[in-house]
């Protein structure tokens, strides 16, 4: 008799590894949408908490009685609510036809400014080191003071969504020098920023000096209320031998679903003998005359120039505008900030110098543009080279 056939033997091992490879398949799907769920849940985690926390208690109390505030909330001094009006349909209609170039061609040109000592600088030098965007580091007689640090890749409480930087900062965070002082000019995400502010806490051990209400985010982030100065608009406090006075501004404030909840302003910087004034982010208004008569002059003026537009001529200044402050101000050399980092409207990335450079020359304003980590002394600033011209 022949040898028997034995039924299916052939077809069961081509069927286990076949099932093996759909198990195999299975598994790695599953790594796969395990990868993702988790990418998610990081990329979101933070956001309940990036939108930080509203006033309660002593800090609510006295947000109340500022002269700032009616009703549930703050206000400027004139008038901004013109500035909503037809702002959403012409935005839209500028982004998809505008046709400007809102990126550079060429990597933003970074300088590394290294570290200088105060104790070796001379005693009444003032230099200022702009890192892109409204963040700035001022050398003032021997102090160092950090204005709205902003070091993230996107001014957002998402990881994933948001404006995103248009070139890395110049230095990382961590290596800043030792600072005396950390000044905040409102709560909205390109000037307060979660992940920026827990490095300065683990990093410095500098106060951080903001508006009424803002001190609320602080507190929820983990910061010390020992490290916690909230002014009004004209109070102010010394901090390392220098005075820091809160100053009015024409703008508005908020995080995630909330509006004006907290205060918004500008900073004025005094040593012995030198004066620094910071804009923040403002529409031009009559303030500015006021702040030069009683604070100035200035040594230098920080002002922001960017992210401007038709529809929001109130809460944000032109360029031509940030000149006339500047001389309203009484200030001596003017520094533009706020410009060439985020895509926050829908002009051209470089057009705030550009035009900021043609006014300043028929005004004759002393200005310096520098790269972004370049070491301006504010006495011997460098000639506006139009860098930014090279890579439009």
């Amino acid at each position: 008799m022949g040898r028997a056939k034995i039924v299916g033997e052939p077809g069961r091992g081509h069927a286990d590894r076949s099932g093996a490879r759909r198990r195999r398949r299975r598994r790695a799907g599953g790594l796969l949408a395990l990868a993702a769920v988790a990418a998610a849940a990081w990329a979101v985690r933070d956001i309940p908490v990036a939108m930080g926390a509203r006033a309660a208690g002593d800090r609510a109390a006295r947000l109340r009685s500022s002269p700032q505030y009616e009703g549930d909330s703050f206000r400027n001094q004139a008038s901004t609510r013109t500035m909503v009006a037809e702002s959403g349909r012409n935005v839209l209609l500028q982004f998809l036809f505008g046709g400007h170039r809102r990126k550079p061609a060429d990597p933003v040109p970074l300088v590394d400014p290294g570290t200088t000592d105060p104790a070796t600088a001379p005693a009444d030098e003032l230099a200022v080191i702009w890192y892109g965007h409204a963040s700035v580091l001022v050398e003032i007689e021997g102090r160092r003071v950090l204005v709205d640090p902003m070091w993230s890749e996107r001014c957002s409480p998402s990881r994933l969504v948001g404006p995103q930087r248009l070139h890395p900062p110049p230095v990382p965070l961590e290596q800043l020098p030792t600072v005396d002082a950390i000044l905040i000019s409102h709560d909205h995400y390109d000037h307060l920023d979660l992940a920026t502010v827990r490095v300065l806490l683990r990093t410095q051990s500098a106060p951080f000096l903001v508006p009424l209400g803002v001190g609320a985010h602080l507190a929820r982030w983990g910061v010390p209320e020992s490290r916690i100065v909230e002014l009004d608009w004209t109070e102010n406090v010394t901090v390392a031998g220098l005075r820091f006075t809160a100053t009015a501004a024409q703008h508005f404030s908020g995080r995630g679903f909330t509006r004006n909840r907290t205060l918004w302003g500008s900073w004025v910087i005094s040593g012995e003998t030198r004066r620094v004034f910071y804009s923040g982010d403002s529409g031009y208004f009559s303030g500015y005359a006021e702040i030069g008569r009683e604070h100035g002059p200035f040594d230098v003026t920080l002002i922001q120039v960017g992210a401007y537009a038709p529809a929001w001529p109130e809460i944000h200044m032109f360029p031509e505008e940030a000149v006339t402050a500047h001389l309203d101000l009484r200030g001596e050399l003017l520094v533009p900030v706020h410009w060439a980092t985020f895509n926050l409207a829908v002009h051209a990335w470089a057009d705030p110098v550009d035009r900021l450079w043609r006014e300043a020359k028929a005004r004759d304003v002393r200005l310096a543009v520098p790269r972004p980590g370049e070491r301006v002394v504010v006495d011997l600033p460098p000639p506006v080279d139009g860098w930014w011209q090279d890579i439009v």
